[in-house]
């Protein structure tokens, strides 16, 4: 099946990329999971994040795509540029540790271990 999605802004929450993409027939959608030069991420809202995937499940979404910063080179020739990429990594990594630990919504966890599994 084709998903047809786009690029969102996280900025005003998760349920909001779900419903933006709703509203221009997107069954999918990219975001960046932090500022995309690679600054902290902000805290998790997970009763915004429970909204979003009460909707995506009611809409038939296809898995959401979280972004890297544009600033991750981990195949640059430069030490400091590869060390930040890794260090990136490693932070969203434990970011999405802290969302399973700390998330009392099964859906919510459920969907954030899916996403994990790919590390």
């Amino acid at each position: 099946m084709l998903h047809i999605g786009c690029h969102l802004s996280s900025s005003s929450g998760y349920e909001n990329m779900v419903k933006t993409a709703l509203s221009i027939g997107a069954d999918t959608f990219q975001f960046f999971t932090r500022n995309p030069r690679g600054s902290k991420s902000k805290a998790p809202d997970f009763e915004d994040m429970r909204r979003a995937t009460e909707l995506m499940k009611a809409n038939n979404f296809a898995p959401a795509v979280a972004h890297a910063p544009y600033t991750l080179n981990p195949a640059s020739s430069k030490e400091e540029v590869r060390a930040f990429a890794y260090d990136i990594f490693l932070d969203e990594n434990e970011e999405l540790k802290k969302k399973i630990a700390t998330s009392k919504h099964k859906d919510v966890k459920s969907q954030i271990t899916d996403a994990t599994s790919i590390y």
